[in-house]
């Protein structure tokens, strides 16, 4: 267990892009809070959305008032193996769960659970996902007063029965879940759930408005690309269930109507992704053939920004998704986006209005739909504008903060 470094966050910040009424939310719910002390438990500090989310909400519960950490699990590769396979079945696909994977995910969380003995007592425990559900056999012990909360980031309507009973043995011992959706609750042994949309902090280097150099800093960077021509991009992580190769064959499609078109698939690796670096180089050896697409991977985040903003079109052709926060991404810099009708997507984006939805099996209508997109400047720049309003109201962090806040002064 290590607690990551994270950058410092104000509530301040915000004052310019969310509602005054949303700050003096929190202020009011963190002040019935500064007795506490929170912890979260996650299983990577890099990569990935979850992580994403810790690096801004812990440092501004800080902020607020409220005592909170958040620390990171120490594991082995074959353990992400292991929580990757898990990850894979509960969205409905996945190998067969053996004696021996059950074993070796109760070692990784018994040797954690042992470096938290040491560790403070806290009055409230958000574990973060599957990885470190096998803490509760032993947090129990360590810190018998705490309230435990799961927060599930994963996408559980369909997952496979002999998982899902497995992590039940688990979640039916904690007080509270949270969901990012309520067709995610399904089958799982939770006793108490609250329903929150995650969400994209605006004020990060991500998600920040650029100034001019930065701007051709990164298009610069970004070369061989180019941003005179029709430009089209997913960012994701490289992830079967992110369907990059599906992205390639609608691209292919809108292509045929766009002339010089261009794609840019992009992606982190998540620290605890072993499936990673294996998808990438099998994307990048289907798209190798074809000049105007360019894979890319490892971007800093004022890249990813750029890229956002200066691309037409953002496409998020996903087969399942937790909730997908690169949608919010696109649509908060007023690019629309034409995503999957899966997971979390369908609520970040208004068919015909944001963007446009279609089956997530069907690529050629995703190349249709971007190409529609492409061909109509008009229609774009108004679902750009529609897109940022709705990300303001629906998907910036103070929003999720005020809902989290809520559920924790519930619990405690």
């Amino acid at each position: 267990m290590h607690a990551p470094l994270h950058p410092d966050r104000t509530i301040n910040a915000y004052i310019d892009v969310t509602g005054s009424d949303r700050l003096e939310r929190l202020r009011s719910l963190a002040e019935a809070l500064t007795d506490s002390r929170v912890l979260h438990i996650n299983s990577t500090a890099t990569g990935g959305g979850v992580a994403e989310l810790l690096r801004s909400i812990v440092p501004l519960c800080n902020d607020l008032g409220i005592d909170t950490d958040w620390f990171v699990m120490d594991a082995t590769d074959e353990f992400f193996e292991v929580t990757k396979a898990m990850h894979n079945a509960l969205q409905g696909s996945g190998p067969p769960l053996t004696e021996e994977m059950k074993a070796t995910y109760r070692a990784v969380n018994e040797e954690n659970a042992i470096e938290l003995e040491g560790e403070a007592t806290y009055d409230l425990v958000v574990i973060h996902d599957p990885q470190p559900l096998g803490l509760l056999d032993h947090l129990e012990a360590t810190m018998p007063e705490a309230v435990i909360v799961w927060r599930c980031h994963i996408d559980l309507t369909d997952p496979t029965d002999e998982y899902l009973t497995f992590i039940s043995e688990y979640t039916a011992q904690v007080d509270h879940a949270i969901f990012s959706r309520s067709a995610y609750v399904g089958d799982t042994a939770v006793p108490e759930t609250s329903i929150i949309y995650p969400s994209i902090d605006p004020v990060t280097e991500k998600n920040q408005t650029l100034d001019a150099e930065t701007v051709a800093t990164e298009r610069n960077r970004l070369d061989p690309l180019s941003f005179e021509d029709p430009l089209v991009t997913q960012i994701s992580r490289f992830d079967p269930w992110k369907d990059q190769f599906g992205t390639l064959e609608a691209y292919r499609r809108a292509s045929e109507d766009v002339p010089n078109l261009q794609l840019a698939l992009v992606g982190g690796m998540a620290g605890d992704d072993p499936e990673g670096l294996e998808l990438y180089e099998q994307v990048a050896e289907a798209a190798a053939a074809d000049p105007n697409v360019h894979v890319l991977t490892d971007l800093p985040d004022s890249g990813v920004n750029v890229l956002q903003r200066e691309s037409d079109v953002v496409i998020q052709k996903s087969l399942r998704e937790g909730f997908g926060l690169v949608v919010s991404e696109a649509l908060w810099k007023r690019t629309p986006v034409v995503g999957s009708n899966v997971g979390g997507i369908p609520l970040q984006i208004v068919d015909g209005e944001t963007g446009y939805l279609v089956d997530a099996d069907d690529a050629s209508g995703a190349g249709e739909r971007v190409s529609t997109l492409l061909k109509n400047d008009a229609r774009r720049a108004k679902f750009g504008d529609n897109a940022h309003e709705h990300v303001r109201e629906q998907f910036l962090l103070p929003r999720q903060l005020v809902e989290l806040l809520g559920v924790i002064a519930d619990e405690l």
